[in-house]
């Protein structure tokens, strides 16, 4: 076994082999109830035993080496993806590697290059990490903590903030405190000295191994005061000098720790009677914020505080129930001219921002009294504020450079979630089409955990459900068999640990596991999968017809509500039944629809179909497959009105109109969610969703034209908005 520091016995790497065994073979396995939930449980404790005890992260990277190599030698690509990202995730996490370890890594990294994609982007992506971690050990964690916590230097100034979202109508109300505390329970937080003590040690520790000492080092900086912020700023600035020049020597980075360390300690005792501990340069999770997304409004309001820096404190989206409720605010009418000396000196301190007197005092005067209330802050005046922000920041043509804030929007629930979440996001790309300015300053980035009250074993096993609400989940475990065992199997847990946690005391700690999923998934999925997002044209019926354009990502449900009622007594219509009835011969055919579509082809060459049939419903659904990429369509199924005849007509189109042809309505409800649906609908036109951004271009002169009188080279690009969840290798649009 090769030294490692800190030394590691042969026991341990033994059982570290096993550890990774383990979970290759589960990856292999043909995939059963509950299977996917043991893969991730597996990664989860073998990633906690790396991070209480980081000096065997040398052994463990030994064993990630000879995996890769052999599933690259047997061609298992299944394997190639999971072991990338847990070699990856060891290096940022260890504290020390030698120079002949990296070496291993780095070409073990550039023999995957040959691979097709995603195997090859992901294998270059961490084979450039590796170069430039062997040169400046420590700089990956350096970056990694200076981003996540805020702590912005000239040389490195950015800053990533996870936000939570969890959809109320998955979760009940008595679990979201015990959700909030797991999330929200990082340690230290908001005090960013013991962050940077952070980076300083474990910088050392990476760069100088055995060659420094760690209990009088850590002890040196807990007493320092001042002169922490000073060996900090040396630390970053020696870092991203020697990545700027790239030197491939790391003795002079080394030489440069050397010194650094000996002014922390200038008087060095060779006693090394203080005890060695790495528990102090461990990873910390990164700062996540926790909402209930009960407004449409709710992201985007996010998304404007961090990109205007608004304290948490200070936010205005986020206040009291009781201080926005308009129905309880009176109206009273204002007597007096306005003028500040109209008013007695009594009643006008009422209306100081810093009040004169107790509560009895000010309220004692009846002649002047006005309700408190909030003024809740338009999109208007929040775009305005965008735009002051901007413009201090120099103007309104700002590098993309220096677009330095990353938003990771994290959003737990089900298909019901997802279709809200497409909903935002067409919004926000429909606010930002004129003014550019939240994307000028902030990068968005949109996660997935899918979390559901359904058994979790009851789809997986054919047992009777009401309806899959995970449906785009699985598509997503589809595509990466890693997601489905980190994120759509740890997922179905969440809510068992809420409710046991909740059933604890008050008193007990809160739980990690929560929050070690979501800091392993924003840190470590960086690769979209693109849902494709669908517009649906809603036509009323009534004296007043008007449109309602919306968009949805899962699926749409046409039905007819009296017809639904009608079905369940099929057999009042049997002739023979006993209540059988003559007056109502219509219904047993259901109501008349006319059905113009572009039937689905990978030539793109078919032209409009139609049909008029009889039916009691349809179903809409946009299921992506993972064979026909190119292929963008949607599953038309045509309900039976007959219930025991099940329904086998059906067909794939890129575009359609429904309108029915009788004096009847009909109801349609979005991605499942009750909240999404629409009553007295007369006709629909469904087609994919245009990106907002393309359809404005159309009325401005195109950057990509070629020249007078040619064709802009945007004509071939692909205009429909699709949403971009992240995975761990992700998939080509």
């Amino acid at each position: 076994m090769e030294e490692t520091f800190g030394g590691v016995s042969s026991i341990v790497e033994s059982s570290l082999y096993h550890n990774v065994h383990t979970i290759l073979r589960e990856l292999d396995c043909e995939p059963q109830a509950g299977s996917a939930c043991n893969k991730g449980m597996l990664r989860w404790t073998l990633h906690n035993k790396v991070e209480r005890n980081p000096s065997i992260c040398g052994p463990l990277l030994n064993v990630l080496i000879k995996e890769l190599e052999k599933a690259e030698r047997i061609d298992s690509k299944i394997r190639i993806i999971p072991l990338l990202h847990t070699l990856a995730y060891t290096v940022l996490q260890s504290v020390f590697i030698p120079d002949n370890l990296y070496h291993r890594i780095y070409v073990c990294l550039k023999s995957l290059v040959i691979l097709p994609m995603p195997y090859c982007a992901i294998a270059l992506n961490y084979a450039r990490q590796m170069k430039m971690e062997q040169t400046t050990p420590g700089m990956l964690y350096q970056r990694r903590v200076i981003a996540e916590h805020n702590l912005r230097k000239e040389l490195y100034p950015l800053y990533e903030k996870v936000f939570v979202f969890m959809d109320p109508a998955v979760f009940p109300l008595s679990l979201l405190s015990t959700l909030k505390a797991d999330v929200e329970s990082t340690d230290q937080r908001g005090d960013t000295l013991i962050y940077k003590r952070r980076v300083i040690l474990h910088t050392m520790l990476a760069g100088l191994g055995k060659q420094c000492h760690i209990g009088q080092l850590t002890q040196a900086l807990e007493h320092l005061g001042e002169d922490l912020e000073q060996h900090f700023q040396d630390i970053v600035t020696i870092t991203e000098q020697i990545i700027e020049e790239g030197a491939s020597d790391s003795n002079q980075y080394k030489r440069r720790l050397e010194e650094i360390c000996q002014n922390i300690l200038p008087d060095v005792s060779k006693d090394l009677s203080c005890p060695s501990s790495h528990a102090e340069a461990q990873l910390p999770n990164p700062e996540v914020s926790f909402n209930i997304w009960t407004k449409e409004d709710d992201i985007w309001n996010e998304l404007v505080n961090f990109a205007l820096m608004v304290p948490s404190d200070r936010n205005s989206t986020y206040l009291d129930e009781d201080d926005l409720k308009r129905n309880s605010v009176l109206s009273t009418v204002s007597t007096d001219s306005g003028i500040e000396g109209d008013m007695p000196i009594s009643e006008f301190s009422s209306l100081m921002m810093e009040a004169q007197g107790g509560p009895e005092e000010q309220s004692c005067s009846q002649s002047f009294y006005r309700r408190p209330c909030v003024r809740w802050p338009k999109s208007s005046n929040r775009m305005t504020l965008m735009m002051e922000a901007i413009k201090g920041s120099g103007g309104y043509n700002i590098p993309k450079e220096e677009r330095n804030l990353t938003a990771r929007v994290v959003v737990m629930g089900d298909d019901r979630t997802l279709g809200r979440l497409a909903k935002t996001f067409h919004t926000i790309r429909k606010r930002e089409v004129r003014h550019l300015l939240l994307t000028k300053r902030v990068n968005m980035e949109l996660y997935y955990i899918p979390v559901t009250d359904q058994p979790s074993s009851a789809v997986q096993e054919g047992l009777p459900v009401t309806e899959d609400m995970l449906t785009l989940a699985r598509y997503l475990g589809s595509v990466d068999p890693w997601y489905d065992c980190n994120i759509n199997g740890l997922g179905a847990m969440i809510l068992k640990l809420a409710q046991m946690q909740s059933s604890q005391s008050e008193s007990s700690d809160p739980n990690s596991f929560l929050l070690d999923i979501i800091s392993y998934y924003t840190r470590v999925s960086q690769h979209p999968v693109h849902l494709p997002v669908y517009s649906v044209k809603i036509c009323f019926s009534g004296p007043s017809t008007y449109t309602v354009e919306e968009v949805f990502v899962s699926q749409l449900a046409m039905d007819f509500p009296d017809v639904r009622s009608f079905r369940s007594t099929f057999k009042d219509t049997i002739k023979g039944s006993v209540r059988y009835n003559r007056n109502n011969p219509q219904e047993l055919y259901g109501p008349t629809v006319s059905v113009n579509y572009r039937k689905a082809s990978i030539s793109d060459r078919e032209k409009e179909r139609g049909m008029t049939l009889m039916t009691c419903g349809m179903l809409i659904s946009v299921m992506p497959s993972c064979t026909a990429k190119s292929l963008h369509s949607v599953n038309i199924s045509l309900q039976d009105i007959n219930p025991t005849r099940p329904s086998t007509h059906s067909f794939r189109a890129v575009s359609v109109n429904i309108r029915v042809l009788e004096k009847r309505s009909f109801s349609v409800c979005l991605d499942k969610d009750p909240r999404r649906t629409f009553k007295n609908v007369q006709s629909i036109e469904v087609s994919p969703c245009l990106d907002p951004g393309y359809c404005h271009q159309e009325t401005t002169k195109s950057k990509y034209s070629l020249g007078e009188g040619d064709e802009p080279l945007s004509k071939y690009l692909n205009k429909t908005l699709t949403l971009p969840i992240n995975t761990f290798c992700g998939i080509e649009q």
